[in-house]
Parts: C-alpha cells; sequence; structure tokens
C-alpha cells in the first residue's frame, strides 16, 4: 500500500476543514438568510406636504432625514415623499406603498395625514407609524409635535418692539388649535411689550400656497401693517414685506436667507434629536406610544431644543436680544410659561385667572384668541 506523503496530508485535511465549516461543523446552525437580514439596514420612510426645498415646514422635516440617517448608520431613511396632498385616499396611497418598500417606521409630517396614517397602520401592525401634529394615537402609531408656542411667544417681543403703527400682520394656514395657540402666544409677546399692538389675522386656508400667501400679506400690509408675521410653509409673506420695505418674522426655519432686509427672527423647528432618539427606541423595543402630553405621545419645547428662534438680523438690538434672552430662561427653567394668567380673551373676559397656568389639554385644543387679535377663529 503506497503512503501518502507529508504534503498530501496537509492537503487533504486542509479541504475537510473547509467542508466541515461551510456545513456549520462545531455546533453552529447560522442561517445565511437571517444573516443578510441582520445586516440589513433599518428602513424609515417620510411624507412630505411640500417640496423639500420650500425654506420652511418641509425643508425643516427633510433635514431631520438626513441627520437620522448621518447619526444613526444602520438607518436607511432614503425613501420620502414630496408634495402629498391631504387627501384620505392620496395620502393612504402614499403611505401604503412605503410600507410595501419595506419601511418599518414611517413618519407622516402634517395634520391632514392623521386619518389616513390610523388607518394604514391598522393593516399593518408590525410597522410603527409617527404623526406630526394630530392627536389619535394606537399602540403602533404615535403623535410627536413641539411646544412652538414657546418660540412664538419670543418672537412676539421682537415684533412688539419693532411695529411702528402698532398693527402687525399674521399670514395664518388653517383655524385648527396648532395655528390658534401660536396667533395667541405670539400676540401675548408683543401685548407684553407694547400693549397698544395689535396683531391682525388673515386665514389662506392652505398650508403651503405661495401666491396666495404673498397676496394676503400685501392686504395686511395695505391695511397698515408694518410687520408681517406667518404661519405658512414659504417665505413668500417675507419677501412681500421686504418689497414692501417692512419687517416680519418668520417660520420652521431661518427665512433671513429669503428676504435678508425683512426678517429679524424666525420661530424655527429642529427635528433631528427627537428622529434619533425615537428611531432608537423602537429599534431597542422601548418605544411605546403611551401618552405624555394630553393627546400626545411626543410634544417637546425650548428646553429640549425642539424650538428655538433663528439667529437675529441685524436690525434686532442688543436691549431686544436681552429681553428675548430673560425670557427664554424664564422657560426654560420652569419658572414660567406662556399660557400663564391673567389672559383675557378678545371681549375682555378673563379666560385664565392670575396665576393660573393652562393645562396641556386646554393648550392643544385652544379654540379662541387672546385679547389684542383682530380676526376670527372660523
Amino acid at each position: 500500500m503506497k503512503r501518502l506523503s507529508l504534503k498530501a496530508i496537509q492537503a487533504f485535511v486542509a479541504v475537510l476543514l473547509v467542508a466541515l465549516l461551510a456545513t456549520g461543523c462545531g455546533g453552529g446552525n447560522e442561517d445565511p438568510a437571517a444573516s443578510q437580514a441582520d445586516n440589513e439596514k433599518l428602513k424609515v420612510g417620510f411624507v412630505y406636504i411640500g417640496p423639500v426645498n420650500d425654506a420652511g415646514w418641509t425643508q425643516a422635516h427633510d433635514e431631520a432625514r438626513k441627520y437620522l440617517m448621518a447619526e444613526l448608520p444602520y438607518v436607511d431613511a432614503s425613501d420620502y415623499v414630496e408634495n402629498v396632498p391631504e387627501n384620505p385616499t392620496e395620502a393612504e396611497r402614499v403611505i401604503t406603498q412605503l410600507v410595501e418598500q419595506g419601511n418599518k417606521i414611517i413618519f407622516t409630517t402634517s395634520f391632514g395625514y392623521m386619518d389616513p396614517t390610523i388607518k394604514v397602520a391598522q393593516k399593518y401592525p408590525d410597522v410603527t407609524f409617527l404623526h406630526c401634529s394630530g392627536y389619535q394615537t394606537a399602540p403602533n402609531v404615535g403623535a410627536y409635535f413641539g411646544r412652538m408656542y414657546q418660540a412664538r411667544y419670543l418672537s412676539g417681543l421682537v415684533a412688539g418692539k419693532a411695529t411702528k403703527t402698532n398693527l402687525i400682520g399674521y399670514v395664518a394656514a388653517m383655524p385648527i388649535p396648532e395655528v390658534i395657540r401660536g396667533i395667541n402666544a405670539f400676540t401675548l409677546g408683543v401685548q407684553k411689550v407694547n400693549p397698544d399692538a395689535q396683531v391682525k389675522v388673515v386665514w389662506t386656508n392652505t398650508w403651503v400656497d405661495a401666491a396666495i400667501e404673498k397676496d394676503a400679506a400685501i392686504a395686511l400690509l395695505d391695511a397698515g401693517a408694518d410687520v408681517i408675521a406667518q404661519h405658512q410653509d414659504s417665505a413668500s409673506p417675507q419677501q412681500a414685506a421686504e418689497e414692501a420695505g417692512k419687517f416680519g418674522i418668520g417660520y420652521n426655519s431661518d427665512m433671513s436667507k429669503m428676504a435678508p432686509k425683512a426678517t429679524m427672527t424666525s420661530p424655527v423647528w429642529n427635528w433631528g434629536p427627537y428622529y434619533v432618539d425615537t428611531v432608537k427606541a423602537i429599534k431597542e423595543g422601548t418605544w411605546q406610544s403611551t401618552l405624555t402630553a394630553g393627546s400626545l405621545t411626543y410634544w417637546g419645547g425650548l428646553k429640549e431644543g425642539t424650538v428655538d428662534l433663528a439667529p437675529f438680523g441685524p436690525m434686532v438690538s442688543e436691549e431686544v436680544k436681552q429681553l428675548v434672552e430673560q425670557e427664554r430662561e424664564r422657560i426654560v427653567s420652569g419658572e414660567w410659561d406662556v399660557f400663564t394668567g391673567p389672559i383675557k380673551d378678545q371681549s375682555g373676559a378673563v379666560k385664565v385667572a392670575e396665576g393660573q397656568v393652562m393645562t396641556d389639554d386646554e393648550i392643544l385644543n385652544m379654540n379662541w384668541f387672546v385679547q389684542g387679535v383682530v380676526g376670527s377663529v372660523e
């Protein structure tokens, strides 16, 4: 019998070891498909009301989407759909499409998406949905927003100090509590520094339509307003103010880039940290849709950094900047909040007694205007 050489034996052993490893020798039962799944990224989808370059609401969310991917390398948030109308059928179709594309977490970022989000969520219990600015929740649906009224109040201080005609125009989207409480907070800031000033509201009944928003701003300027504030997604009200040689208060993101001679500051959103914290909690299995503020899962403010003011323009004095900082500290420290009495409504009736603080539920469902607002909630 022919004896094998040492080299041949070594080659045989090497082949045997490779074969054993390939068949899972040593007690391993790893499933190649499972291994591949572990390496797949967590897909997160977004639904937007406007374009990602609107310099406003949608852009603020889209910047946060990019922040999410930068902070969490295991996340793929490349699926987003722009310009989705608040039509129940269309919104439901888009949300469903994102689910079918494999997204396990979906953020729907406008009030009108609430009912479609809840409806789709019932069909896909293994997917987590987060709806912005609404109030309905479910085991796999959270509702999130920010205490923008705090930043609105601070911007009202700036506007109240700037007006010479004592008439400030406010281009407003929809007559819903979200917008109404923002107008009220802004007006409380205005009247703190200028009790003679009034805030005149014009409703556009649209979140984003640059032409309609600009026409509304022009009408307010023609009525004598010399500062234009807004709850709208485009910068066209600020541009109208600049063209008229007046000042403005933007919204959503820093609108001074669009109207540098007019925009004194803008209440702005910073959704990035919230998105990161939420996605991490969902992945780790610690997220719950339990209510923490009225009917919201999350409601962060100045303290959490969810809302803030954009940098001041050169037309804002140091005196005003210091006043804003003082009021900010009162809010962040918890010493005081915006809707603390005494607060009167348009008729002069006391709605919040002196020393009383409105509850989160009362603030979230606000449907009346404070004294100093000119206009109707309808």
